[in-house]
């Protein structure tokens, strides 16, 4: 979720290159209809936007996702507030917006990768198969994670 439509391109296509299925929006409320609808891995959330900052959002839309799904706060917000704003919003990580291509696949694999183990589903399998590969090197094939933003 991002008010920068320019971020949002910027994110899908470099951690598409990587394996993710990336599905956006532009509508802060369209967060809440793409968790019901593609249940995604991880979501990725601006804290930054103007009207309803990604950390409160989270508070509304939480319900609307699967237990596993994670939600990260993404921001080019000082890590030690970004930090603060985790743990009292309950979100699952953060990542700063500095991150981005191959880095930025590298740690969301790696925090998806952490939640699966602390969590077994059936999933897990598939998704452990998945992080084995290379993820320095683009795919061409899709994997099973995918990443929603969304922007006002």
């Amino acid at each position: 979720m991002d008010d920068d439509p320019l971020v949002l391109e910027l994110v899908e296509r470099s951690i598409s290159r990587y394996g993710f299925d990336v599905v956006t929006t532009r509508a802060a409320l369209g967060v809440a209809n793409l968790l019901r609808t593609e249940q995604p891995d991880i979501v990725l959330l601006d804290v930054n936007i103007p009207a309803l900052s990604g950390d409160r959002i989270l508070g509304v839309v939480r319900q609307f996702a699967g237990p596993d799904t994670l939600f990260i706060l993404y921001s080019s917000m000082d890590e030690s507030k970004l930090r603060e704003l985790v743990r009292a919003s309950g979100a699952d990580g953060y990542i700063p917006k500095g991150v981005t291509g191959p880095e930025l696949a590298l740690k969301l694999s790696g925090l998806h990768h952490k939640r699966m183990a602390n969590r077994p589903t059936p999933s897990a399998a598939r998704v452990e198969s998945v992080l084995q590969r290379d993820v320095t090197a683009p795919q061409s094939q899709s994997t099973t994670s995918q990443v929603s933003m969304a922007s006002r």
